[in-house]
């Protein structure tokens, strides 16, 4: 499970960062969009890496943390880039 996160990085780390004892992994079998600001549309984001945390969770799309909710149907909706650092992402939840 380790192996996803970046270097560095446990999923107790995660959750001792996040004060999340239930953070934990997602499958990434699931849709991942990412809201475009002043539109009613969606990019697609192809992430590697899913965290949930509670009723937020972060993907790593690329080289950036995006933040966001699981909806309903299980698909991720994101609203913004928190840029390339887990530790920043993580303080932005």
């Amino acid at each position: 499970m380790n192996a996803d996160l970046p270097d560095g990085w446990t999923i107790e780390r995660v959750r001792r960062a996040s004060s999340d004892a239930e953070a934990d992994l997602l499958s990434l079998e699931r849709l991942v969009v990412v809201e475009q600001y002043g539109s009613a549309d969606y990019d697609v984001l192809q992430p590697d890496l899913i965290l949930s945390f509670r009723d937020l969770c972060l993907a790593r799309a690329g080289d950036e943390w995006f933040m966001g909710q699981i909806d309903t149907d299980g698909s991720v909706i994101c609203w913004a880039s928190y840029g390339p650092d887990l530790a920043e992402a993580i303080r932005g939840l």
